[in-house]
């Protein structure tokens, strides 16, 4: 019997989808601040891994390839869900103490 860890490609694609059709706003945020691109005017998530997550983010109409590096290693969907949920209340919170 194999265990359901890690993040297939497929898993990836689902998780993109539901980021990029869902939160949109979110994608640029994490492009902005954990991928050092503070002048994206627009992102999509093109995959994510256990380790990081590959964005496309407009910076002055031309798309940047931005590569965000998770803190720890991700064990699989569940753990991807809570990291970026957690990611956008740290950034929340920090600019709500700006």
């Amino acid at each position: 019997m194999t265990s359901e860890t890690g993040i297939s490609p497929a898993i990836s694609d689902r998780i993109c989808k539901h980021m990029n059709d869902d939160h949109a706003d979110a994608v640029v945020q994490y492009a902005r601040v954990y991928g050092n691109c503070s002048d994206a005017s627009a992102a999509v998530m093109d995959a994510i891994d256990t380790r990081g997550m590959d964005i496309t983010a407009q910076v002055n109409d031309t798309p940047t390839l931005v590569r965000v590096e998770f803190e720890r290693e991700l064990a699989d969907a569940k753990d991807a869900h809570h990291v970026l949920v957690a990611m956008l209340k740290d950034i929340r919170t920090e600019s709500a103490e700006s």
